[in-house]
């Protein structure tokens, strides 16, 4: 049997991606404990989006175990051995606002479980390949030392500089920067995917996301920027913009693009590969952008309030360069832009709260 097991199963990646590689693999198995919950509060909740895929896919078999728990990794990955073919590990602590609120929960999290999904692959299932899911945020503030301007509703960076043309690529250096306590420890995970392959020879893939969106986010106030945006457009909700006069500017990939970039690597894997992975100039907006498209699409307008207080090692702008990753797997390239994006979360979010 081919058997793909994916971890944060319930999330926005993962419930993607089990409806992606459910098509392509015998079983899918998903590890998810829901702890959103607990991060986010009831709101943040994945358990609707778990039952949706029980109920959707045959072959999709979950498990409610903690990442963090060896002894319960270690009977999934026995029960299964070799046949396991694709690790991809989505499961987080995503909110950089929150990792500072408890810091061992975070670091264990994010870095010890992956560590630990790390060693149950190469006990178990050596040949797999093991894709993870970091961050932009690997790199700190850094990208807040380019030069940048300012214009009408976004902060840009100058046409002269290299980065212009198509965003930040992978040689930006991820060290003596602020980080976030969230930031620091996707960084510790990263690196332990990257050694993996590079030390122990096993095709692991780091895939650092810049703003990972889609309908099916359980987004909430400290994270998932445009599901909670649209959120607070259909409801009516006060949306709170942080610093920066509104003009940070984000790319956004849709789930299915970056979950079919996953789906490139694993048919041709390498060793310890790292590649940015967002909208790049394809699929971009500014907060004050965001909120004018969210206004356009449901007709509401957006009860928002500015504060001067920018988050602790916010970017004020990113736009990823996928230029390394289309270069190696040209078939790829994007299937959604930002409006196709805002689209599909407004319906996925009026017909969930409508329930």
């Amino acid at each position: 049997m081919n058997i793909a097991i994916i971890t944060g199963s319930a999330g926005l990646i993962g419930s993607e991606a089990v409806k992606f590689f459910s098509g392509r693999f015998d079983a899918v198995v998903g590890i998810d404990n829901n702890l959103r919950q607990y991060f986010f509060g009831k709101e943040g909740s994945s358990d609707w989006n778990r039952n949706r895929l029980q109920e959707t896919f045959d072959n999709y078999r979950h498990y409610s175990a903690d990442i963090r728990d060896v002894g319960a990794l270690e009977a999934i990955f026995a029960e299964y051995k070799t046949d396991i073919k694709l690790v991809l590990h989505t499961a987080a602590q995503p909110s950089h606002d929150w990792a500072a609120k408890e810091p061992f929960t975070d670091f264990t999290v994010n870095a010890n479980g992956t560590l630990n999904l790390l060693e149950m692959t190469r006990k178990f299932c050596p040949e797999a390949v093991f894709i993870f899911t970091s961050t932009n945020k690997v790199y700190g503030d850094t990208p807040n030392r380019l030069p940048l301007v300012e214009l009408g509703s976004r902060w840009e960076i100058a046409e002269s500089h290299p980065y212009f043309a198509d965003g930040i690529d992978e040689a930006m250096s991820i060290d003596q920067t602020k980080h976030s306590l969230f930031g620091a420890s996707k960084v510790a995970a990263d690196v332990l995917v990257q050694e993996y392959g590079r030390y122990f020879g096993m095709k692991t893939g780091v895939f650092r996301g810049g703003c990972l969106t889609g309908p099916n986010h359980s987004g909430a106030k400290l994270h998932g920027f445009l599901s909670y945006l649209m959120k607070c457009a259909i409801t009516g909700d006060q949306y709170t913009v942080f610093g920066y006069k509104g003009k940070q500017v984000r790319d956004n990939i849709h789930s299915y693009d970056l979950v079919s970039m996953f789906w490139h690597f694993y048919q041709n894997p390498r060793a310890g590969e790292v590649y940015n992975a967002g909208g790049g100039r394809h699929s971009n907006c500014s907060m004050l952008e965001a909120i004018d498209l969210c206004e356009k699409i449901t007709g509401n307008k957006m009860n928002y309030v500015y504060t001067e207080d920018n988050r602790i090692g916010d970017h004020i702008w990113w736009i990823s360069d996928v230029n390394k990753f289309k270069a190696q797997y040209p078939g790829w390239d994007w299937k959604y832009d930002l409006t196709d994006i805002l689209v599909q979360i407004n319906e996925a979010t009026v017909s969930r709260v409508a329930h």
